[in-house]
């Protein structure tokens, strides 16, 4: 993860703030094609399956502004309500659980539920902290309360976050192979649930693991020029769905529409503000 930390104590204060919706209008001034229709249908059993170029809205902290025009919401999971998610799928949209798998943090209800010698280094968030992602035993019945609670908000799919602690210091020997056995996991918990997956960033194994996850949700890849290495989702059939932060519009958009990314620009915060390509 390579955003600023600001993240983890603005969603801990999200029903306090009374932030007014600033996405739509002036601000949004992309062509984000295409947007919510008639609400989709699957048959049972069927799971959600994004395709290259939708658009989307991520959103994480702030008062939820429903109005934008995109076809997927990217929600968090713990303050999102069950009524919220509701509403957004009577208007048509596809709706993303996210959460954080590998990193604890201390801001969340079930933060006193992780053993505290799993818990490793920070992550560069205020209150978060690596996971030790080797402890699947104990791991496995965690998360998949977290995604108990999404599937039975309504979600369509989870973002789990910080998948890809083996490339960061976290206080724990982990290796490449450890980290493919647990966002392994972690994509069989979201499908055992009947909702699809994102593998977030961790462009590295995305040739072992675009096989198993539904989508992809990267930041910064321009800025970094990784784009191209998430060509294997699109590839598949699999939307991609991108954010800039410290890029204009100008400098990605471009590319990203030539590669089949569903690009936005955002600011740090995640909050409803946003710039479509």
């Amino acid at each position: 993860m390579r955003r600023t930390p600001v993240r983890g104590r603005l969603l801990w204060v999200v029903p306090l703030l009374l932030l007014a919706a600033c996405t739509a209008g002036p601000d949004d001034d992309g062509d984000d094609a295409p947007g919510p229709g008639p609400a989709p249908t699957r048959a049972p059993g069927e799971r959600w399956q994004p395709k290259p170029g939708t658009g989307w809205q991520w959103q994480l902290t702030g008062k939820l502004d429903t109005s934008v025009d995109a076809a997927v919401y990217d929600v968090d999971g713990f303050t999102t309500s069950k009524e919220q998610v509701a509403g957004l799928k009577e208007d048509g949209r596809e709706v993303i659980c996210y959460l954080s798998t590998g990193a604890w943090e201390d801001f969340r209800p079930d933060a006193g539920d992780f053993p505290k010698d799993m818990l490793g280094k920070g992550n560069g968030w205020d209150g978060e902290r690596w996971l030790d992602i080797r402890r699947l035993t104990e791991l496995e019945p965690l998360i998949a309360k977290r995604f108990d609670m999404c599937r039975d908000k309504g979600f369509d799919a989870v973002e789990p976050d910080n998948m890809d602690g083996y490339r960061n210091t976290s206080g724990f020997p982990l290796t490449a192979d450890d980290q493919l056995r647990y966002n392994r996991l972690i994509a069989k918990l979201a499908h055992d649930r009947g909702l699809a997956v994102g593998l977030k960033n961790d462009l590295d194994q995305i040739p072992q693991l675009v096989g198993d996850f539904d989508f992809a949700v990267n930041e910064q890849c321009a800025q970094y020029a990784e784009c191209e290495r998430l060509t294997p989702f699109v590839a598949a059939g699999k939307a991609v769905f991108h954010v800039e932060y410290e890029l204009p519009l100008g400098r990605f958009c471009a590319r990203s529409k030539e590669l089949g990314l569903s690009s936005l620009q955002k600011k740090y915060e995640l909050d409803a503000w946003r710039k479509a390509c």
